[in-house]
């Protein structure tokens, strides 16, 4: 598991593969300078339920990962996740979808 770490306070754990989706993302949006909401569902070990952050480009996010390789990444997903940000909602983790349009893990982060 990684971790996703925001404004130096709050840490929630994410799978690798979900974090690495959610870095090119959450980049994206912040390289244009937009702010947007960002909400999962918490683990069951912090009570089940759901959070929401105010995601600003000013405010420090690391991505610590636990594995050293960077996952392939599924462009479809990223499309799916984008749209997500984009809404009035804000950026919410949906299911991968399965399709064969992937980059490799190190290409995707190439130049960002």
């Amino acid at each position: 598991m990684g971790k996703f770490t925001y404004d130096s306070t709050l840490v929630v754990d994410f799978d690798d593969r979900v974090l690495a989706h959610l870095q090119i993302v959450i980049g994206a949006k912040l390289r244009r300078n937009e702010s947007f909401y960002f909400s999962w569902r918490d683990d069951t070990a912090v009570g089940d339920g759901r959070s929401t952050v105010w995601l600003h480009p000013a405010i420090s996010i690391v991505y610590k990962y636990h594995g050293g390789r960077a996952p392939a990444i599924n462009r479809s997903w990223i499309e799916d996740l984008m749209s997500t940000a984009n809404s009035s909602a804000g950026l919410r983790i949906v299911p991968e979808p399965a399709d064969a349009r992937r980059l490799d893990g190190d290409d995707a982060h190439a130049g960002h």
